[in-house]
């Protein structure tokens, strides 16, 4: 029975996609408990062929959409559509996930009282993507000899590179779902939730095609359903260094989820390209303004 779909969306990053399908062969949750279906945004690099490289050792699926410029929604949401599992997993090309990381996921989901976004530990994510050049030739070797798990052992052991969103994990503990915007982290380099609430809410919405927010709009349909957020140390994976995505359009990204919504919380997303409010403080800023949940909002305007 497979119990997580995972969704990897790639664009021309061969070698990269082969680091993140090497560390899904090695996953301990059983073969059969998971699917890996590779999201493909109009590569022309041979990722098709790379993918068919691993269908005897994963049950692994390629799907295929034509460039059209960067539709990284779309990409993701071809795979929710064909998602067989009860849970998706979403991983960016150029993460390896530890040989654990499925099964905590997965594990997670069915400890769970309600629907779960869950957040896994990113080791290595840098704001930029990009690490010092001795770290990353030093991340590349033990790939080369060993694996992820040993890799994750690496940096753990010598304290180096954790996931940039530590201090809002020390600010705010591991079981973070009671804040009022738990989804600004819910970034899908590692994230989980299941497949029917993703489908109820919408998926990914396609009008974001530049880089950034369309994760956190995912995430505020899901907190808005009821999804109950928490992160997984256990679901552990490390981030590869490479180029970072143009961010020119994320401020654009910000403005279009503000226009969209239009309660007081969202209003502050107006705020992030000044970072007067960004992701690690929104939670404070919502309540230092005394600002009222977007239902509660809602049912005020409703009852005008």
């Amino acid at each position: 029975m497979l119990k997580c779909s995972v969704i990897v969306p790639t664009y021309n990053r061969r070698r990269l996609l082969r680091r993140t399908l090497d560390s899904l062969v090695r996953q301990d949750l059983p073969r059969a408990e998971y699917e890996v279906l590779v999201c493909d945004d109009g590569s022309a690099d041979g990722t098709a062929e790379l993918v068919a490289g691993y269908a005897d050792r994963i049950d692994i699926r390629h799907l295929y959409q034509e460039d059209l410029g960067s539709r990284v929604s779309a990409a993701r949401n071809m795979g929710i559509t064909a998602s067989r599992a009860e849970v998706c997993v979403f991983l960016d090309d150029g993460v390896v996930a530890g040989s654990g990381c499925l099964r905590a996921h997965v594990a997670a989901h069915e400890a769970a009282d309600g629907p779960l976004a869950l957040v896994g530990y990113v080791w290595a994510y840098t704001p930029r993507h990009d690490v010092p050049a001795e770290d990353g030739a030093r991340m590349e070797q033990i790939l080369d000899d060993a694996d992820a798990d040993a890799l994750i052992a690496w940096l753990r052991a010598e304290s180096r590179l954790p996931d940039l969103r530590d201090e809002y994990y020390a600010k705010y503990g591991d079981d973070f779902g009671d804040e009022p915007a738990p989804w600004s982290i819910f970034w899908t380099c590692n994230v989980s939730a299941p497949t029917t609430l993703i489908r109820e809410v919408g998926k990914f919405d396609e009008a974001f095609r530049s880089w950034g927010g369309e994760d956190c709009d995912l995430g505020y349909r899901l907190h808005r359903a009821g999804a109950y957020f928490a992160l997984s140390r256990e679901a552990a994976a490390v981030h590869l260094p490479h180029p970072s995505a143009a961010k020119s359009g994320e401020g654009d990204n910000y403005q279009y989820m503000a226009d969209k919504y239009r309660t007081p919380i969202m209003e502050l997303l107006r705020r992030f390209t000044s970072m007067e409010v960004h992701p690690f403080n929104i939670n404070d800023v919502i309540k230092a303004e005394n600002l009222p949940s977007c239902a509660e909002y809602e049912r005020q305007v409703t009852a005008r």
